[in-house]
Parts: C-alpha cells; sequence; structure tokens
C-alpha cells in the first residue's frame, strides 16, 4: 500500500493520500491580519489548491473539522463556508473552539476527502 505525500516538512505533511482518501493537515489563513470572514476565504481557497493537487476537489470533501479561536465568530465563519461548500456535496462536520498555534489566526480547517 503506497502512501503518497504533499509538501513534506520537517514536522508535517500538507496532506497524505492513501487507498484514494485524501487527508489534509490542519490549513491556516497565510494573512492572519484579516477577520474571521477573510481568514476563512483564504484557509478554503487553500483546501481547494491541495485538494487539486491532490486529485480530488471540495465535491468529494468526506468530512471536515473546524477549529475556531472564539465560537462566537462561528456565523461570519459559516457565512464564508455556506458560499463555498457545494450544496448537495456537503460534508460531515464539526466546528469547536480551540486555542491555535498563534493567537492572530482565528481559524484552522482540516478535510479528508475521496481522490476523483
Amino acid at each position: 500500500m503506497t502512501i503518497r505525500r504533499l509538501h513534506v516538512g520537517p514536522r508535517m505533511s500538507e496532506a497524505a493520500i492513501h487507498n484514494g482518501v485524501v487527508y489534509l493537515a490542519g490549513q491556516v489563513a497565510a494573512d492572519p491580519s484579516q477577520d474571521v470572514g477573510g481568514q476563512t476565504r483564504q484557509v478554503l481557497e487553500a483546501i481547494d489548491r491541495l485538494l487539486a493537487e491532490a486529485g480530488s476537489d471540495r465535491t468529494r470533501i468526506l468530512q471536515a473539522q473546524i477549529f475556531l479561536a472564539d465560537i462566537a465568530d462561528f456565523a461570519a465563519m459559516n457565512a464564508v463556508w455556506d458560499g463555498w461548500v457545494p450544496q448537495g456535496h456537503t460534508p460531515a462536520r464539526a466546528t469547536i473552539e480551540a486555542r491555535l498555534a498563534a493567537p492572530e489566526y482565528r481559524g484552522e480547517i482540516k478535510v479528508i476527502a475521496a481522490q476523483a
């Protein structure tokens, strides 16, 4: 059984692919100076890029885990998410409040998807 990894670093890979399933690392905003809406858009763009590189797309997401630094940002994050996630292809999802790696991050999203 082959495991393919994308963007391998000393601590983690951005994605691991095994048996037709794509596991993405948690994605955070490249520019954390933006509000939660701006950060969410950046994160979803990164997810799109990684899924495409792995041979998948947002219609094939099986599960999403969303971590918010402040659950009060839930509605603002969902406003962006709802415009991005394809209706009829919504994944199983959980959203929790969590302390993130750096205080400037408002959210982090990790997904598991099937390859096309």
